[in-house]
C-alpha cells in the first residue's frame, strides 16, 4: 500500500511530510525541517541585514535542505514613509482613544521601539529592500501573504527559486495561477493572522478544483493543528497543509512564556477576527484592545498601515512587561487543540502518526 501522506508536495520539495510549519521563530523552522516537514520563516518585521543574517544562521543548521520566507507585499500603503511621518498621520480622534486605553488598562510604555517600525507593510520602500535579500540569498521558496508575487515570478524563477502564494478567495488562486505561481496556499476564514471571510472546508477544494491539470500543488491552511486536519486537507484534494499556530507554544518557540501559557489556556472562541490591530481583517486572540474598539464609543479604524503603527505600544508593552492580562497574538480557530509546550519534533509527529491512523481506519 502506498503511503497516503506522500504528496507531489513531497516530490517537489524532497521532504518527507507534507506539513509547512508556518513561524517567526528561527528555532522552530530548523527544528521542523530536520523533522521531515518544511518550514516557512516570517520576516516582516526584521530589516534587510536581520534577514540575511536569519538566512545564514537556517542554513547552517539544515544541511542543504530547502527551507522558506514570507514576506509582507503591501499594495495600498505609500510608496516611502518614515515611522515619524506616519505617525504623523495618524489623526487626534484615534490617538485620543489608543491614550484613554493605554490608562484605563495601565498598558505599559514599551522597552524599546516596537518590532513593527520595521514592519514590511508601512511602506512600499521597505518591503522590496527586504525583498532583494531574498533574492541576494536566492532563498528556495519565497511566499507573500498579503499583495500579489506576480511582478516578481519571472525574476524568481531566473533564479532557481519557487514563489508561493496565500489566497483567501478562489479568483485570486486563479489571477494566481495563471501568474505562474508554484504554489497555492489556499487560507481559510480559521486561519490565524490576515486571511478572508471564506471558511476553510469552502475554499480548499474550490482552489483545488482550480489548479486541476496545471501540476500546482495546493496546501490547505487555516485551523489545521491535528492530524485529522491533516487527512482532512489530502481527502480535500490539497497536497498538504500550512501550520501557524501549532508551533507558537512549541518548546523552541521564542514566544514570551505568558503568552505561550495565554495560547495554551485559549479556547477557539477566544479568537476575535478584526481589522483594529492593522487595519486588514485578522484573526488574534482576544484582549481589551478589541474589546475597547469593538465599542459603540470607538472611533473609525484607520486604514493600513496607520491602525497597525497606532496599536504597537499597546502590543510592544504587553509583551516588555510580560502582561499576560493585556497579551493578544495571531491565532487560528484549531487554537483548541494546542495544550501543552511540546517539542516542534513531537508535534510533527503526533500530526503524522494521527492521520496515517485515520487513513489505516478508513482503509481497514
Amino acid at each position: 500500500m502506498s503511503n497516503p501522506l506522500h504528496t507531489p508536495l513531497c516530490d517537489k520539495l524532497g521532504i518527507e511530510y507534507p506539513v509547512v510549519a508556518f513561524t517567526h521563530c528561527k528555532d522552530v523552522a530548523v527544528a521542523v525541517i530536520n523533522a521531515g516537514g518544511f518550514a516557512v520563516l516570517g520576516e516582516a518585521l526584521h530589516t534587510p541585514d536581520q534577514i540575511a543574517a536569519d538566512i545564514k544562521w537556517i542554513r547552517e543548521r539544515i544541511g542543504g535542505k530547502p527551507f522558506g520566507i514570507d514576506l509582507v507585499l503591501p499594495s495600498s500603503v505609500p510608496e516611502e514613509k518614515s515611522v515619524d511621518e506616519l505617525l504623523a498621520m495618524i489623526p487626534p480622534e484615534q490617538r485620543e482613544f489608543e491614550q484613554m486605553i493605554k490608562h484605563k488598562y495601565n498598558v505599559p510604555d514599551p522597552k524599546v521601539a516596537p518590532d513593527i517600525h520595521h514592519w514590511g507593510g508601512l511602506d512600499q520602500k521597505r518591503a522590496l529592500d527586504q525583498l532583494e535579500v531574498i533574492f541576494d540569498e536566492r532563498v528556495p521558496v519565497f511566499a507573500s501573504g498579503l499583495g500579489s508575487p506576480a511582478f516578481l515570478l519571472k525574476r524568481a524563477h531566473e533564479l532557481g527559486m519557487q514563489v508561493w502564494g496565500l489566497v483567501g478567495k478562489p479568483k485570486q488562486a486563479k489571477k494566481q495561477l495563471a501568474a505562474g505561481t508554484d504554489v497555492i496556499i489556499a487560507q481559510g476564514y480559521d486561519a490565524a493572522g490576515h486571511t478572508g471571510n471564506i471558511g476553510t472546508f469552502s475554499i480548499v477544494p474550490q482552489v483545488v478544483d482550480a489548479a486541476r491539470g496545471t501540476g500546482v500543488p495546493v496546501i490547505a491552511a487555516g485551523g489545521v493543528t491535528t492530524g485529522r486536519h491533516l487527512a482532512a486537507a489530502l481527502a480535500l484534494g490539497a497536497d498538504g497543509v500550512w501550520t501557524g499556530s501549532l508551533w507558537l507554544a512549541s518548546r523552541e518557540s521564542d514566544v514570551n512564556l505568558p503568552l505561550k501559557e495565554r495560547l495554551i489556556e485559549a479556547e477557539t472562541d477566544d479568537t476575535v477576527y478584526s481589522n483594529c490591530i492593522s487595519g486588514y481583517t485578522m484573526r488574534t486572540t482576544r484582549s481589551p484592545w478589541h474589546n475597547e474598539w469593538s465599542s459603540e464609543a470607538a472611533p473609525d479604524v484607520l486604514k493600513p498601515p496607520l491602525q497597525m503603527i497606532l496599536s504597537s505600544n499597546y502590543i510592544q508593552g504587553s509583551l516588555d512587561y510580560q502582561r499576560k492580562d493585556l497579551m493578544t497574538e495571531a491565532a487560528g480557530q484549531g487554537i483548541h487543540y494546542v495544550t501543552e509546550m511540546k517539542p516542534a519534533r513531537q508535534i510533527l509527529s503526533d500530526i503524522v502518526e494521527e492521520a496515517l491512523d485515520v487513513f489505516d481506519r478508513f482503509a481497514a
